[in-house]
């Protein structure tokens, strides 16, 4: 969501603005970011101060392919972390003093300072998942500090605990979790995200469903972007 109203949507290569009075109204194009057609938009999310990030993978998953950008003001993309695989989940502390940050295929997620004026910086390992259990996927952070991790074919959602402890898992009726968020009035629902990429539908029924969860704690207000 936008400060002033509406949304950004990440398209395939390029960011586009919905006008909040009239959601039926065209996109507009903020302007072509690349011109590869190998390399797509994935995931993304804001800082405290209203900046938009967004990630990017290739199609065919090649190793480094993509980056994490920066969208400044005139919505012209800067690349902010570089040479990423599957860029996933991003999200803050609730002291908007850490940002948590998932390259699926490293099967960690990292933690960054970060810092107004200054950005991302001092990216370090926060949590390495066992292959055995997923690879880290689409993430939030709750109210408390806890980061909930939704795990590609591991059919689960975790929460670890500001110093990288695994105090909770959501089990799901399928494999392929891709991201998981806090909704509802007083943000006490969790949401969970599936795909039915690769799954036998006979044998899981419910790939591609959205999923709600009662988490036991609060999540925290959306970061709007400035854009």
């Amino acid at each position: 969501p936008r400060a002033a109203g509406g949304y950004v949507v990440a398209a395939e290569r390029e960011l586009l603005l919905a006008d909040a009075d009239d959601l039926d109204a065209p996109l507009r194009s903020l302007g072509e970011a690349w011109s590869d057609p190998g390399v797509r938009m994935n995931d993304g999310g804001c800082d405290p101060d209203g900046r938009f990030y967004i990630g990017t993978m290739a199609y065919d998953e090649t190793p480094g392919a993509g980056d994490l950008y920066i969208a400044e003001p005139d919505g012209t993309l800067r690349v902010e972390v570089p040479g990423v695989t599957i860029s996933n989940g991003f999200d803050f502390s609730p002291d908007g003093l850490l940002a948590y940050y998932a390259d699926t295929p490293t099967g960690r997620v990292d933690v960054f300072d970060y810092e107004p004026g200054r950005g991302l910086w001092e990216r370090r390992p926060f949590v390495s998942v066992d292959p055995e259990r997923g690879a880290p996927d689409g993430l939030t952070v709750d109210a408390e500090g806890g980061v909930w991790v939704a795990l590609w074919g591991g059919g689960a959602v975790h929460r670890y605990g500001p110093d990288g402890k695994l105090e909770a898992v959501v089990a799901l009726p399928v494999s392929q979790v891709t991201a998981v968020t806090f909704g509802g009035e007083g943000l006490d629902r969790l949401f969970v995200t599936s795909s039915a990429r690769g799954v036998d539908r006979m044998e899981q029924p419910a790939a591609g469903s959205v999923f709600t969860a009662d988490p036991g704690v609060l999540g925290r207000p959306v970061l709007q972007t400035t854009l």
